[in-house]
């Protein structure tokens, strides 16, 4: 009867953890937007930085120009029909030398990359959670139904002997009533474990991107081991969780890209100082130089100097100081809601070991406690309803033990994904528990 929530042949081919993580990889959605994102992100240091390079500029123009041309002479006046193909040709570099705006907008395009990067390890991270939870919730559906199923077929075979006792004499029509009546029960539970089961296998297919079901994986093996937290202690933890949690380090770098965003709009109001080079080729480009052609090379400095804009500037500065206390509150919030979480998962995982203890203990004192009272009803001392009642101990231990194991699993997983700390090595170690 202990191992009830194992039931069914396994096969021989199962899928673990560490192959849905890189099925997960190539083909969930959420993921392959979340790497997209990320390299949009790092573009904006590139954009940030051309800011600070040189420009190189060419124009070319050409038209056909017709014009009359009329002078006054002491014969009288003079006009010329001019039918004339002018061009203009020019290289011109720009360099900035002095532009605070372009030095803000780098800063800002390197806060955004950072961002983006710490974005998508929090994605990263949050994958592996999916993943484990998708594993778990579809092999735990499993466990679920295939348990409704093992205590249907027992009501089924106490039915038949309360039967058989019956026409023999020796049982009652209570007896056949009470078990019927927990037999319904067992196949309301397996109906809506079929439901379960059928929308945890929905998700584990939409996450692989292959149509898996729960007897595909490798289920839990044993025997279960307890392995000690390390650190031990919650404050360690949080300090853990503060210093390396994705979602608070990049909440951080959109915090100085908005702090850039403010030195830029502040920028309205100072000059600009670049250097030019041009060289450049025309050829009738006007009628005081018709049929002639200019080459022209210069170098020089050019100066923009701000003097009014309608308030624009420092109506942007504003708006962008606002934006950035904005991202400073929320970054508060969230740092109190992650602790929080991290305050669950902790005490989750400490209370989950002491429940696996209990419930394994619960497991095999519901096993002896059948063979006793089925001895004890042989003898005239129990009636049925005592045998029912210690069944439908044992399946509730059965179903609270697979509950509290992966629970003690997933809070692990949560409390590194939490801390900031999750890695493939950890998803390898919670591969472990899971045989083929």
């Amino acid at each position: 009867m202990a191992g009830l929530v194992m039931l069914g042949a396994s096969p021989a081919r199962a899928l673990d953890l560490i192959e849905l993580h890189a099925l997960a990889v190539r083909n969930d959605p959420a993921f392959q937007a979340a790497l997209k994102d990320r390299d949009a992100g790092v573009a904006q240091k590139d954009i940030g930085r051309a800011g600070l390079l040189p420009s190189i500029n060419y124009r070319y123009s050409t038209g056909q120009n017709r014009s009359r041309v009329t002078q006054s002479t002491f014969l009288g006046d003079i006009t010329e029909h001019r039918n004339y193909r002018s061009y203009s040709s020019s290289v011109e570099l720009q360099q900035p030398l002095l532009d605070y705006e372009a030095i803000s907008a780098y800063r800002q395009g390197e806060a955004l990359a950072l961002f983006s990067n710490e974005t998508y390890r929090g994605k990263s991270q949050e994958l592996v959670v999916r993943v484990f939870e998708a594993y778990t919730q579809a092999l735990y559906a499993k466990d679920q139904l295939l348990l409704a199923q093992a205590q249907k077929r027992s009501f089924s075979e106490r039915m038949q002997l309360n039967q058989r006792l019956l026409d023999l004499g020796e049982g009652t029509r209570t007896d056949i009533l009470e078990t019927s009546a927990r037999y319904n029960l067992a196949q309301a539970q397996e109906i809506e474990a079929q439901d379960n089961e059928d929308a945890a296998n929905r998700e584990l297919s939409a996450l692989s991107g292959l149509p898996l079901n729960a007897l595909t994986l490798a289920p839990l093996h044993g025997p279960f081991t307890i392995k000690p937290l390390l650190p031990d202690e919650y404050e360690a933890w949080q300090a853990l969780a503060l210093r390396h949690n994705a979602t608070l380090q990049s909440l951080a770098h959109s915090i100085d890209a908005a702090a850039a965003n403010v030195e830029k709009s502040r920028a309205g109001h100072l000059p600009k100082v670049g250097l030019y080079a041009r060289a450049g080729k025309d050829s009738s480009n006007s009628e005081s130089s018709y049929n002639q052609t200019y080459s022209t090379n210069s170098v020089g400095l050019q100066v923009s100097i701000p003097l009014y804009a309608g308030g624009r500037v420092s109506a942007q500065t504003g708006q962008a100081v606002d934006s950035m206390e904005k991202l400073r509150y929320e970054r508060d919030a969230r740092r109190d809601a992650l602790l929080n979480d991290l305050r669950k998962q902790y005490n989750l995982y400490k209370s989950s070991v002491a429940k696996i203890r209990a419930y394994e203990l619960a497991v095999a004192s519901a096993n002896q406690l059948i063979v006793a009272t089925r001895k004890s009803v042989a003898g005239g001392e129990r009636v049925n309803v005592d045998v029912l009642n210690a069944e439908q101990q044992l399946y509730d231990a059965l179903r609270n033990l697979a509950q509290a194991r992966y629970g003690y699993l997933g809070a692990w997983v949560k409390l590194k994904y939490y801390a900031g700390t999750l890695d493939p090595a950890d998803l390898e170690q919670v591969a472990s528990y899971f045989g083929r």
